[in-house]
């Protein structure tokens, strides 16, 4: 399903991405356009992609002098920003601490001087850390395992803190694992990308454990409708599960990309790691009540969309459904 608002909506709404010019922001920021609404990209560095129609603003999200600048005129604010990964983060916890808790509290001082009207901000699963039950509803405990989830959840409670004292609205997206067209193969970020990467130049791949670990991945387009719907919806104070509500073991996905690729991987199995958990699928009906929404593309679909693409070359180019 696809949210399609009249042009009265949107058009006089001002919305900033931070972080934009990442994975999540090369696909929302053109969705966000073609919605009507004027957009705004924050980023250390201004992608190659990005195209007239979207403001660019070059700055870093620790600097007080950039935000208050991007954020001028700002009505939505949606903070993709994270300097860190979930393994990065688990190697140096300081670092995540002092640039993406710290940094995140400066934003939203500025976002409340500014006086931006509503926060989205994209959370992860992260913060379940080894869940008693699955599916994973919303009111499932908190007990993230790794710098990443804990900051993330931290940030979290300082929304809610900073609704309570500023009246700063926001709602929060607890995402799944996502994967999609655009997502950098050689930086870790995602199992899919890196899988299919591998597969397509014939190289082996390397699993931490017995490949048996269940994800919940998410398609990187359905996110994006998602964290759309969000934006124009009046939900205030509400953390919301956003994934496939569907599992897939490591060894599952690579069976799928062997089946779509017409060739074998070799996998080679490394020690487990201390924070990965053995089972996480999300509970999304939270979603679809709140929000209207659920997820329109299957994992294989998924994948041989991956597939397909990195076939071009991963030259960018706009996708749409």
């Amino acid at each position: 399903m696809t949210v399609q608002p009249c042009r009265g909506v949107t058009e006089n709404r001002s919305v900033l991405v931070t972080g934009g010019s990442g994975f999540i922001g090369s696909h929302l920021l053109f969705h966000l356009l073609d919605m009507g609404f004027r957009v705004r990209c924050f980023d250390r560095v201004k992608p190659p992609w990005l195209q007239s129609g979207i403001e660019f603003i070059e700055g870093d999200f620790t600097a007080s002098q950039s935000l208050a600048s991007a954020l001028k005129g700002v009505d939505i604010l949606i903070h993709l920003v994270s300097t860190t990964l979930p393994k990065t983060s688990h190697d140096d916890p300081q670092f995540d601490v002092m640039s993406n808790l710290a940094g995140t509290i400066g934003l939203l001082n500025q976002a409340v001087q500014s006086r931006v009207k509503r926060l989205i901000f994209i959370s992860s699963c992260a913060v379940y850390g080894r869940p008693a039950v699955n599916p994973v509803c919303e009111s499932h405990p908190t007990n993230p395992l790794f710098s990443y989830g804990i900051v993330k959840l931290a940030i979290e409670k300082y929304l809610r803190m900073y609704y309570d004292l500023y009246g700063l609205e926001s709602c929060v997206l607890r995402l799944s694992n996502l994967y999609g067209e655009h997502q950098r193969a050689d930086t870790g970020q995602g199992a899919i990308a890196i899988f299919c990467d591998k597969a397509l130049k014939g190289e082996p791949i390397e699993i931490w454990g017995s490949g048996a670990v269940v994800r919940d991945y998410l398609y990187v387009k359905d996110a994006v409708e998602a964290i759309t719907r969000a934006v124009l919806s009046d939900e205030s104070g509400a953390e919301i599960n956003i994934g496939s509500g569907k599992g897939a073991s490591l060894n599952e996905v690579i069976e799928t990309i062997e089946s779509l690729t017409g060739g074998k991987i070799e996998r080679r199995h490394l020690p487990c790691r201390p924070f990965d958990v053995e089972e996480i699928r999300l509970d999304i009906a939270e979603a679809k009540r709140r929000l209207g929404w659920e997820p329109s593309t299957d994992l294989r679909k998924g994948i041989q969309k991956v597939i397909d693409w990195m076939k071009t070359g991963k030259k960018y180019m706009r996708f749409h459904s």
